[in-house]
């Protein structure tokens, strides 16, 4: 019989004759009987991933752009501890024809786990993968029908497949190219934002089924970051919703619709704009003069501006310039003047000024005697 190199002989306990073992003795006999024994090995765990959730598909000028979450659960619940790969699957369905609920799907495109996650944000994923030439042209006569799958490897590098991801149908579109001379102009209520109206089709063709321009803004400018802000049917948009001094990036893209389909032409070039501040406040309105107790006092009517910081009240006798009465802005609409002399006549005026140090025009000017 054949033994493995370097085992050693079964080791034989003996008891002492006519002792019986006590408590501790037979806990250790078990112990050692036990020790070694093992059970049945146990198959290795097939990790299948869960079915991939949530996809969408747009159509983004000659490029189509997924979404979808990535599992990290496998189909029976546990943690996926295995690299997830992911593959988008594709079909083409005949014109006029009603397709199956699941058509005949092809690997058109594969993921690896470093790359899918380059673009996922908690298991988000959101990519954009470019069509060939001869695909943007073939696909627009027939629709088309997208699935997403996720898969580990197993035992010698055997696909563990998950279910694939429920369908989403596209139509493609012939768009423009990007929109051009994107440009602003800022008023005190909002960033005027304009550009030129595409003329043709990537493919030369008159345009027929633009339908609007979706406006996107960021606060960084970084690829990624911009978000739908708004829909435009004109080649022009007013953003009422920003602060001076913040700096705000904005793409703008072509929106294209024909029947139920939707489809945008790639974003415009990145344009920041830093909006400035240089709007004074109106004029303050109201001011009267009292001259009493050796002094003229001044009251006016508060300004409404939200960005308001204060108010400089101006003097003059007749015949000289006006001189700043207050070193700091008022808070209040009101001022004493008690620096002013028995029997002059006294000419006043009031600005407004904000928190950016932009001054209003005078308010209209008011006339005051003081007696003797």
């Amino acid at each position: 019989m054949k033994t493995f190199p370097n085992a050693r002989p079964r080791r034989r306990i003996r008891l002492p004759l006519g002792r019986a073992p006590g408590l501790v003795q037979f806990a250790g006999l078990c112990f050692l009987l036990g020790c070694g024994v093992q059970g049945p090995p146990q198959p290795p765990r097939l990790e299948v991933p869960e079915r991939v959730t949530g996809l969408v598909v747009s159509q983004v000028g000659r490029a189509l752009e997924f979404r979808f979450q990535v599992p990290d659960l496998t189909r029976d619940g546990e943690r996926l501890t295995k690299p997830v790969e992911i593959e988008i699957l594709h079909a083409q369905l005949a014109p006029g024809s009603k397709p199956p609920t699941l058509p005949p799907l092809a690997v058109w495109r594969r993921l690896s786990p470093d790359q899918w996650k380059n673009y996922a944000e908690e298991r988000r994923v959101t990519c954009a993968a470019s069509l060939s030439r001869d695909e943007f042209e073939d696909w627009q006569a027939q629709e088309s029908a997208f699935a997403v799958r996720a898969l580990t490897r197993g035992f010698r590098d055997r696909r563990l497949e998950g279910e694939i991801s429920n369908l989403a149908r596209l139509r493609l579109l012939d768009v423009s190219g990007p929109v051009e001379r994107l440009e602003s102009t800022v008023q005190e209520s909002a960033i005027e934002l304009s550009w030129q109206a595409p003329a043709q089709t990537r493919q030369g063709r008159p345009l027929q089924s633009l339908a609007g321009y979706r406006v996107y803004r960021s606060l960084t400018g970084k690829p990624g970051s911009f978000h739908l802000l708004a829909e435009s049917q004109e080649p022009r948009y007013r953003d009422r919703e920003f602060e001076f001094g913040h700096a705000y990036s904005y793409q703008v893209r072509a929106l294209f619709k024909q029947g139920a389909s939707l489809a945008e032409s790639e974003p415009s070039p990145p344009y920041e704009v830093i909006p400035r501040d240089v709007f004074p406040p109106a004029p303050p309105a109201g001011l009267t003069a009292l001259y009493t107790n050796g002094a003229v006092e001044l009251v006016w009517t508060a300004n409404s501006e939200k960005d308001l910081g204060g108010y400089y009240v101006y003097r003059r006798e007749r015949g000289e310039s006006a001189k700043r009465l207050n070193k700091d802005l008022l808070r209040t609409p009101v001022l004493r003047d008690a620096s002013v002399q028995p029997g002059h006549t006294y000419f006043y005026q009031v600005t407004a000024v904000d928190l950016s140090h932009n001054e209003s025009k005078p308010s209209a000017e008011v006339e005051e005697e003081t007696g003797y």
